[in-house]
């Protein structure tokens, strides 16, 4: 999938419409939204797509991001994407992180504290996230870290929907970008 022409990270609202519930604030980005927003993940929605196209093109016109000061996130950004010739909406994200990395206005590096059990410090000492995905706790370890509590922005890992109520108890807000796949993606692996 490939950047719409008419796209402007500058000027989105000639390109791209505003999503619902879009404010200037600062995010954490799931990876999976990157992924849905290049066309990369299978059987999601063409709505879908646009919606993480359009969070994605908010984000980089009006909102900041959040990531760990380790750059944890953005190696697994890299890992995933092509922000060198990649061609899709998630491969221009990246390369518009990579150069706001030191924007202090557009990014916050977060510091983490490694931790043996729980991944990191900051990740919540719940037995109810105790199988939290281990890759995934660094999204949750800078939204717990950063002073404004950012909102992880999430598409399709439907194990999420699970995690969501212990999180929020833990001040971890998620938006979920995807929600009837996320719900028929969560029927189909567990059956509920």
């Amino acid at each position: 999938m490939s950047i719409p022409s008419s796209f402007s990270p500058d000027h989105p609202e000639k390109s791209v419409e505003k999503p619902d519930g879009f404010r200037p604030a600062t995010y954490v980005v799931d990876t999976n939204v990157i992924l849905v927003a290049n066309g990369q993940h299978p059987g999601v929605t063409t709505a879908c797509v646009t919606a993480c196209q359009q969070w994605l093109t908010w984000v980089m016109a009006e909102g900041r991001i959040a990531l760990d000061s380790d750059f944890a996130i953005v190696r697994e950004y890299q890992h995933k994407t092509h922000a060198s010739d990649g061609q899709g909406l998630g491969d221009a994200f990246l390369r518009w992180v990579l150069h706001h990395l030191d924007d202090s206005a557009r990014c916050d590096l977060v510091p983490l504290v490694p931790d043996e059990a729980r991944g990191y410090t900051a990740f919540p000492p719940d037995a109810h996230l105790a199988a939290f995905d281990r890759s995934d706790r660094k999204f949750v370890a800078v939204a717990r870290t950063h002073p404004e509590r950012p909102t992880i922005l999430q598409a399709a890992d439907s194990k999420w929907l699970d995690w969501s109520p212990y999180l929020a108890e833990h001040e971890v807000s998620i938006r979920f970008l995807c929600s009837p796949e996320l719900h028929l993606f969560h029927r189909h692996k567990f059956g509920v």
